[in-house]
């Protein structure tokens, strides 16, 4: 049986719909000028200097590692809690992924431990904007730049929100965005690096397409025969211009997304403020969030009472999803040994419970659902 309410729903219409007809009928389906204009829009939207789409924001933070000079024998510090392609493209770059904790109100990484976590070979600090609320940017950039370091913003569920009045974008060397379905920007699936640096952009635009220095684009466009040349092993990180065209369509949308889930938001904090055991978000004063998931914590909670009450929610016909994941607790990770312990990221992991957001739903529904999150977590 379908939820009533879901976790989550892409706002897509007869916008997209056309755009897509016009990509199909120009006949430049692949990576071309759609793509273009949808980086340029991107970059632009958050105050960057160069946009360069990619296939995924795993590919994204898999380019930014190797742009920053990250091989074999290096160590990035990455938030076990975060999804785990966070710590997957760490390995894609051949280096190790060195879990650090987070701070259990934000579900960011936490500075201090971060810190204590630096090493010889350590290469790349890369923060997760968790849930779409930025981390604290200076700071990690203060941090990075006094060990000689490089700092990546996995900004996968960040767009459209801000940092110091700054958008989400326009703050680091490497800015890696995701447009899948859950987020606020959706292309399908695709992702992009924003870079304030036009030797960056162009590596990156080479490494995305197999290494290749001359794109497709450029080469239909040249006047005189051109020949391209692989001047280092590359990828196929590609986005197509059909994607590129619904990311424009949504782009022109996303300030009234924010704008809506900000007052579910609102709806969600009112209905649930003041319950002893049910948290609701904290938002530092310096930052604005894009609202990209709402999730509460359940005080005193392990991860079995927390499920029983999605259990619950879902036999009301309310979908939620677990909190955050933490990937050092993974097989992937664990490779058979117990996990060294983050009990920070565990407890906020197991506590924690995402509630349905999308633009589907009124403030009377959030009501609804916090009403039945009560009961749950009263009855459970």
């Amino acid at each position: 049986m379908t939820p009533r309410y879901t976790i989550a729903r892409p706002e897509l219409g007869e916008p997209e719909w056309q755009a897509v007809r016009d990509v199909i009928e120009s006949g430049w389906v692949t990576q071309g000028p759609k793509v273009v204009e949808f980086e340029r829009a991107v970059a632009d939207y958050c105050g960057a200097a160069h946009g360069v789409a990619v296939s995924s924001c795993t590919a994204a933070l898999h380019l930014s590692l190797v742009c920053a000079g990250v091989g074999p024998g290096d160590e990035v510090i990455v938030p076990s809690m975060s999804f785990i392609a966070t710590a997957n493209a760490v390995v894609h770059a051949g280096a190790t992924p060195v879990f650090a904790e987070v701070d259990p109100l934000t579900y960011n990484l936490d500075l201090a431990d971060t810190e204590s976590r630096i090493t010889s070979r350590t290469r790349a600090i890369m923060a997760a904007h968790q849930l779409g609320l930025p981390v604290d940017i200076d700071s990690f950039t203060a941090l990075a730049d006094r060990h000689g370091l490089s700092f990546i913003e996995d900004a996968a569920c960040a767009i459209g929100s801000s940092y110091r009045d700054a958008p989400i974008g326009s703050h680091s060397a490497f800015v890696c965005f995701s447009f899948h379905p859950r987020k606020l920007v959706t292309t399908g699936d695709g992702g992009m690096i924003l870079t304030s640096s036009s030797e960056h952009a162009a590596r990156l635009r080479r490494l995305r397409h197999h290494g290749m220095t001359v794109s497709d684009l450029d080469r239909h466009q040249a006047a005189d025969i051109v020949r391209e040349s692989y001047d280092e092993v590359g990828f196929n990180y590609r986005l197509t211009d059909l994607q590129a065209a619904v990311g424009i369509e949504q782009l022109r949308r996303l300030p009234g997304i924010v704008a809506g889930r900000r007052e579910l938001a609102a709806a969600y904090d009112e209905a649930l403020g003041g319950h002893e055991v049910i948290g609701t978000p904290v938002v530092p004063a310096d930052m604005s969030w894009n609202v990209q998931t709402y999730a509460v914590r359940l005080a005193g909670f392990d991860a079995t009472r927390r499920d029983e009450v999605m259990r619950l929610l879902l036999q009301d016909g309310i979908a939620t999803r677990s909190g955050v994941m933490t990937a050092h607790r993974e097989r992937a990770y664990t490779h058979g040994r117990a996990p060294v312990p983050l009990p920070r990221s565990e407890v906020a992991s197991d506590t924690s419970i995402a509630l349905p957001l999308h633009g589907g739903m009124t403030e009377a529904d959030c009501r609804e659902v916090a009403g039945a999150l009560v009961r749950a977590v009263d009855a459970s």
